[in-house]
Protein backbone atom coordinates (compact mmCIF):
# COMPACT_ATOMS: atom_id res chain seq x y z
CA UNK A 1 0.00 0.00 0.00
CA UNK A 2 2.79 2.27 0.86
CA UNK A 3 4.49 1.43 -2.54
CA UNK A 4 1.60 1.85 -4.62
CA UNK A 5 1.81 5.79 -3.19
CA UNK A 6 -1.97 5.35 -1.31
CA UNK A 7 -0.01 6.86 2.34
CA UNK A 8 -1.61 4.80 4.50
CA UNK A 9 -1.74 4.91 8.48
CA UNK A 10 -1.65 2.71 11.41
CA UNK A 11 -5.28 2.46 11.52
CA UNK A 12 -5.69 1.97 7.95
CA UNK A 13 -2.89 -0.84 8.03
CA UNK A 14 -4.30 -2.22 10.91
CA UNK A 15 -7.66 -3.06 9.73
CA UNK A 16 -6.72 -3.95 6.21
CA UNK A 17 -4.59 -6.55 7.76
CA UNK A 18 -6.90 -7.26 10.84
CA UNK A 19 -4.29 -6.38 13.80
CA UNK A 20 -3.52 -3.92 16.45
CA UNK A 21 -2.67 -0.64 15.40
CA UNK A 22 0.86 -0.80 17.97
CA UNK A 23 1.31 -4.25 15.95
CA UNK A 24 1.74 -1.88 12.65
CA UNK A 25 3.53 0.61 14.56
CA UNK A 26 6.27 -1.79 15.49
CA UNK A 27 6.60 -3.15 12.04
CA UNK A 28 7.08 0.28 10.16
CA UNK A 29 9.84 1.01 13.22
CA UNK A 30 11.39 -2.90 12.19
CA UNK A 31 11.07 -1.44 8.74
CA UNK A 32 13.21 1.70 9.25
CA UNK A 33 14.93 1.44 11.61
CA UNK A 34 16.17 -2.26 10.87
CA UNK A 35 16.06 -2.84 7.25
CA UNK A 36 16.54 0.69 6.49
CA UNK A 37 13.64 1.60 4.82
CA UNK A 38 12.88 4.82 3.08
CA UNK A 39 9.70 5.73 5.40
CA UNK A 40 8.77 8.79 6.90
CA UNK A 41 4.99 9.83 7.96
CA UNK A 42 2.89 12.72 5.40
CA UNK A 43 1.18 15.15 7.81
CA UNK A 44 -0.78 16.39 5.73
CA UNK A 45 -2.12 13.37 3.89
CA UNK A 46 -2.16 11.44 7.61
CA UNK A 47 0.08 8.60 6.30
CA UNK A 48 3.31 6.76 5.70
CA UNK A 49 5.35 7.17 2.74
CA UNK A 50 8.60 5.93 0.82
CA UNK A 51 11.14 9.09 0.38
CA UNK A 52 12.98 6.94 -2.75
CA UNK A 53 10.02 6.29 -4.87
CA UNK A 54 12.07 3.32 -6.73
CA UNK A 55 12.46 1.59 -3.62
CA UNK A 56 11.74 -2.16 -2.97
CA UNK A 57 11.44 -4.15 0.08
CA UNK A 58 14.27 -7.07 0.33
CA UNK A 59 12.46 -9.56 -2.16
CA UNK A 60 12.21 -13.27 -0.45
CA UNK A 61 15.34 -15.66 -1.76
CA UNK A 62 12.89 -18.50 -2.66
CA UNK A 63 13.40 -20.78 -5.48
CA UNK A 64 10.81 -22.15 -7.80
CA UNK A 65 10.28 -25.43 -5.99
CA UNK A 66 10.03 -23.38 -2.37
CA UNK A 67 7.61 -21.51 -4.12
CA UNK A 68 5.45 -24.47 -5.68
CA UNK A 69 5.63 -26.13 -2.35
CA UNK A 70 4.02 -22.79 -0.70
CA UNK A 71 0.83 -22.66 -2.91
CA UNK A 72 0.31 -26.59 -2.40
CA UNK A 73 0.44 -25.46 1.38
CA UNK A 74 -1.88 -22.91 1.28
CA UNK A 75 -4.09 -25.13 -0.88
CA UNK A 76 -3.90 -27.53 2.08
CA UNK A 77 -5.24 -24.77 3.98
CA UNK A 78 -8.78 -25.33 2.62
CA UNK A 79 -9.22 -28.30 5.47
CA UNK A 80 -9.41 -25.98 8.07
CA UNK A 81 -12.01 -23.41 6.09
CA UNK A 82 -14.51 -23.10 9.04
CA UNK A 83 -12.28 -22.25 11.68
CA UNK A 84 -9.94 -18.58 12.31
CA UNK A 85 -7.24 -20.48 11.62
CA UNK A 86 -8.17 -20.36 7.98
CA UNK A 87 -8.27 -16.67 7.50
CA UNK A 88 -5.20 -15.99 9.70
CA UNK A 89 -2.81 -18.63 7.62
CA UNK A 90 -4.54 -17.39 4.33
CA UNK A 91 -3.36 -13.34 5.28
CA UNK A 92 0.51 -15.01 6.14
CA UNK A 93 0.12 -16.59 2.46
CA UNK A 94 -0.74 -13.67 0.88
CA UNK A 95 1.95 -11.42 2.61
CA UNK A 96 4.57 -14.16 1.26
CA UNK A 97 3.62 -13.98 -1.95
CA UNK A 98 3.08 -10.14 -1.96
CA UNK A 99 7.24 -10.15 -0.59
CA UNK A 100 8.25 -12.17 -3.70
CA UNK A 101 9.83 -10.13 -7.02
CA UNK A 102 7.70 -9.54 -9.51
CA UNK A 103 9.24 -11.64 -11.95
CA UNK A 104 9.00 -14.90 -9.58
CA UNK A 105 5.45 -17.01 -9.76
CA UNK A 106 3.79 -20.27 -10.34
CA UNK A 107 0.62 -20.82 -12.87
CA UNK A 108 -1.58 -21.98 -10.25
CA UNK A 109 -4.41 -23.00 -13.63
CA UNK A 110 -2.09 -26.32 -13.97
CA UNK A 111 -2.37 -26.74 -9.98
CA UNK A 112 -5.68 -26.78 -9.45
CA UNK A 113 -6.54 -29.17 -12.28
CA UNK A 114 -3.79 -31.80 -11.46
CA UNK A 115 -3.25 -31.25 -7.37
CA UNK A 116 -5.82 -31.48 -5.11
CA UNK A 117 -6.51 -32.36 -1.88
CA UNK A 118 -9.55 -34.53 -1.01
CA UNK A 119 -11.95 -32.28 1.60
CA UNK A 120 -12.69 -33.71 5.06
CA UNK A 121 -16.55 -33.13 6.36
CA UNK A 122 -15.53 -30.63 8.75
CA UNK A 123 -17.25 -28.40 11.36
CA UNK A 124 -17.14 -24.58 12.31
CA UNK A 125 -16.00 -23.42 15.06
CA UNK A 126 -16.82 -19.64 16.90
CA UNK A 127 -13.69 -17.58 16.44
CA UNK A 128 -14.74 -15.78 19.61
CA UNK A 129 -15.12 -19.43 21.60
CA UNK A 130 -11.45 -20.55 19.37
CA UNK A 131 -8.88 -17.23 21.04
CA UNK A 132 -10.75 -18.00 24.39
CA UNK A 133 -9.36 -21.76 24.38
CA UNK A 134 -6.65 -20.55 22.77
CA UNK A 135 -5.51 -17.86 25.58
CA UNK A 136 -6.39 -20.75 28.28
CA UNK A 137 -3.59 -23.29 26.78
CA UNK A 138 -1.56 -20.67 26.64
CA UNK A 139 -1.29 -19.51 29.93
CA UNK A 140 -1.95 -22.32 31.47
CA UNK A 141 -5.55 -20.67 32.92
CA UNK A 142 -8.89 -22.71 33.44
CA UNK A 143 -12.14 -22.02 31.69
CA UNK A 144 -15.37 -22.65 32.17
CA UNK A 145 -17.26 -23.70 29.13
CA UNK A 146 -21.03 -24.71 28.38
CA UNK A 147 -20.99 -27.72 26.60
CA UNK A 148 -23.65 -29.53 24.26
CA UNK A 149 -23.86 -33.29 23.96
CA UNK A 150 -24.70 -35.01 20.58
CA UNK A 151 -28.12 -35.53 20.20
CA UNK A 152 -28.99 -32.88 23.20
CA UNK A 153 -30.00 -29.72 23.45
CA UNK A 154 -29.51 -28.53 27.21
CA UNK A 155 -25.72 -27.20 27.63
CA UNK A 156 -24.17 -28.63 30.76
CA UNK A 157 -21.44 -26.05 32.74
CA UNK A 158 -18.13 -27.29 33.80
CA UNK A 159 -15.11 -26.01 34.89
CA UNK A 160 -12.30 -27.59 32.59
CA UNK A 161 -8.44 -27.42 32.67
CA UNK A 162 -7.17 -27.18 28.89
CA UNK A 163 -4.43 -29.37 28.00
CA UNK A 164 -4.42 -30.03 24.30
CA UNK A 165 -5.99 -29.11 21.25
CA UNK A 166 -6.63 -31.88 18.90
CA UNK A 167 -7.92 -31.80 14.74
CA UNK A 168 -9.31 -35.43 13.84
CA UNK A 169 -11.27 -36.07 11.35
CA UNK A 170 -12.49 -32.27 10.45
CA UNK A 171 -13.05 -31.89 14.10
CA UNK A 172 -11.80 -29.63 16.80
CA UNK A 173 -11.46 -31.27 20.12
CA UNK A 174 -10.59 -29.90 23.77
CA UNK A 175 -8.26 -32.64 25.61
CA UNK A 176 -9.24 -30.86 29.50
CA UNK A 177 -9.46 -32.28 32.73
CA UNK A 178 -12.58 -31.76 34.12
CA UNK A 179 -13.64 -31.04 37.44
CA UNK A 180 -17.39 -32.12 37.24
CA UNK A 181 -16.20 -35.43 36.48
CA UNK A 182 -13.03 -35.59 38.18
CA UNK A 183 -11.37 -37.20 35.04
CA UNK A 184 -9.67 -36.17 31.75
CA UNK A 185 -12.99 -35.61 29.05
CA UNK A 186 -12.57 -34.65 25.59
CA UNK A 187 -15.10 -32.14 23.82
CA UNK A 188 -16.36 -31.24 20.51
CA UNK A 189 -15.19 -27.36 20.33
CA UNK A 190 -18.25 -27.17 17.83
CA UNK A 191 -20.01 -27.90 20.48
CA UNK A 192 -18.66 -25.41 22.90
CA UNK A 193 -21.52 -22.82 23.19
CA UNK A 194 -19.64 -20.34 25.50
CA UNK A 195 -16.41 -20.33 26.84
CA UNK A 196 -15.33 -18.23 29.98
CA UNK A 197 -11.44 -17.05 30.87
CA UNK A 198 -10.87 -17.56 34.63
CA UNK A 199 -8.04 -16.24 36.65
CA UNK A 200 -7.17 -19.59 37.79
CA UNK A 201 -3.76 -20.98 36.52
CA UNK A 202 -3.10 -24.84 36.61
CA UNK A 203 -0.28 -27.06 36.36
CA UNK A 204 -0.24 -29.56 33.39
CA UNK A 205 0.63 -33.04 34.82
CA UNK A 206 4.14 -33.95 33.89
CA UNK A 207 2.63 -37.48 33.11
CA UNK A 208 0.00 -36.02 30.50
CA UNK A 209 2.43 -35.44 28.08
CA UNK A 210 1.00 -35.15 23.94
CA UNK A 211 2.71 -38.47 23.48
CA UNK A 212 1.15 -40.64 26.18
CA UNK A 213 -2.27 -39.36 25.22
CA UNK A 214 -2.27 -39.43 21.43
CA UNK A 215 1.24 -40.55 20.67
CA UNK A 216 -0.20 -43.49 18.93
CA UNK A 217 -2.31 -41.62 15.85
CA UNK A 218 -5.63 -43.30 16.39
CA UNK A 219 -7.83 -41.43 17.79
CA UNK A 220 -8.76 -38.32 20.56
CA UNK A 221 -10.98 -40.45 23.60
CA UNK A 222 -8.33 -41.46 25.49
CA UNK A 223 -8.38 -44.11 28.43
CA UNK A 224 -6.72 -44.63 31.35
CA UNK A 225 -5.84 -47.86 30.09
CA UNK A 226 -3.66 -49.19 27.82
CA UNK A 227 -4.62 -52.70 25.58
CA UNK A 228 -2.41 -54.58 23.67
CA UNK A 229 -4.19 -55.38 20.32
CA UNK A 230 -3.38 -57.67 17.71
CA UNK A 231 -5.76 -57.78 14.57
CA UNK A 232 -5.51 -60.66 12.43
CA UNK A 233 -5.96 -59.43 7.96
CA UNK A 234 -6.43 -61.37 5.34
CA UNK A 235 -4.06 -61.98 2.61
CA UNK A 236 -5.79 -60.19 0.22
CA UNK A 237 -5.21 -56.74 2.19
CA UNK A 238 -2.15 -57.78 3.99
CA UNK A 239 0.03 -55.43 1.36
CA UNK A 240 -2.33 -52.43 2.09
CA UNK A 241 -1.36 -53.22 5.68
CA UNK A 242 1.72 -53.76 5.56
CA UNK A 243 2.68 -50.84 3.63
CA UNK A 244 1.43 -48.20 5.94
CA UNK A 245 2.54 -47.36 9.33
CA UNK A 246 -0.43 -47.43 11.58
CA UNK A 247 1.57 -47.20 14.72
CA UNK A 248 4.78 -45.35 15.29
CA UNK A 249 5.40 -49.12 18.04
CA UNK A 250 3.48 -51.36 15.59
CA UNK A 251 5.13 -54.73 14.69
CA UNK A 252 3.75 -57.11 11.89
CA UNK A 253 3.55 -60.74 11.89
CA UNK A 254 3.92 -62.54 8.13
CA UNK A 255 2.07 -65.92 7.72
CA UNK A 256 3.23 -68.26 4.47
CA UNK A 257 -0.30 -68.26 3.73
CA UNK A 258 -0.33 -64.40 3.36
CA UNK A 259 -2.41 -63.44 6.42
CA UNK A 260 -0.41 -61.15 8.24
CA UNK A 261 -0.93 -59.98 12.02
CA UNK A 262 -0.19 -56.15 13.21
CA UNK A 263 0.12 -55.48 16.99
CA UNK A 264 0.58 -52.47 19.26
CA UNK A 265 -0.71 -50.85 22.33
CA UNK A 266 -3.20 -48.36 22.59
CA UNK A 267 -4.97 -46.02 24.74
CA UNK A 268 -8.31 -45.37 22.21
CA UNK A 269 -10.09 -48.45 22.12
CA UNK A 270 -12.86 -46.93 20.51
CA UNK A 271 -11.11 -45.60 17.38
CA UNK A 272 -9.36 -48.91 16.91
CA UNK A 273 -12.86 -50.81 16.61
CA UNK A 274 -14.05 -48.33 14.02
CA UNK A 275 -10.53 -48.61 12.41
CA UNK A 276 -11.36 -52.72 12.33
CA UNK A 277 -15.22 -52.39 11.45
CA UNK A 278 -13.80 -50.53 8.50
CA UNK A 279 -12.00 -53.66 6.94
CA UNK A 280 -15.30 -55.50 7.14
CA UNK A 281 -14.60 -59.06 7.11
CA UNK A 282 -10.83 -58.97 6.12
CA UNK A 283 -10.06 -58.49 9.80
CA UNK A 284 -10.65 -60.64 13.02
CA UNK A 285 -9.33 -59.77 16.47
CA UNK A 286 -7.22 -61.80 18.46
CA UNK A 287 -6.99 -59.58 21.92
CA UNK A 288 -8.28 -57.69 23.34
CA UNK A 289 -11.19 -59.58 24.76
CA UNK A 290 -13.07 -55.77 25.29
CA UNK A 291 -11.84 -55.39 21.69
CA UNK A 292 -13.33 -58.78 19.95
CA UNK A 293 -16.50 -58.23 22.50
CA UNK A 294 -17.44 -54.55 21.18
CA UNK A 295 -17.16 -55.31 17.71
CA UNK A 296 -19.35 -58.25 18.08
CA UNK A 297 -22.04 -56.17 19.80
CA UNK A 298 -21.69 -53.53 17.01
CA UNK A 299 -21.89 -55.86 14.35
CA UNK A 300 -25.11 -57.59 15.79
CA UNK A 301 -26.97 -54.29 16.35
CA UNK A 302 -26.14 -53.30 12.51
CA UNK A 303 -27.61 -56.60 11.22
CA UNK A 304 -31.16 -55.97 13.05
CA UNK A 305 -31.49 -53.00 10.73
CA UNK A 306 -31.00 -55.42 7.40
Amino acid sequence: MIREGGYPNCSSLAKKWEVSSKTIQRDIDYLKYQLDAPIEYDSTRHGYYYTESNYRMPAINISESDLFSVVIAKRALKQFEHTPLYSKLSRIFDRIEQSLPDKTSVDPAWIDNRIFFSEIASTAVDSETWEIIARALRENRQLKIKHVAPGQKKTVTRTVDPYHLVHFKGEWYLSSYCGLRDSIRTFAVSRIKDAELLQTNFDMPEDFTREKMFGDSFGIIWDANEYDVKIEFRKEVAPYIEERTWHPEQSIKKYKDGRLVISFTTRHLNEVKDWVLSWGGDAKVQSPPELRASIKKELQNALKGY
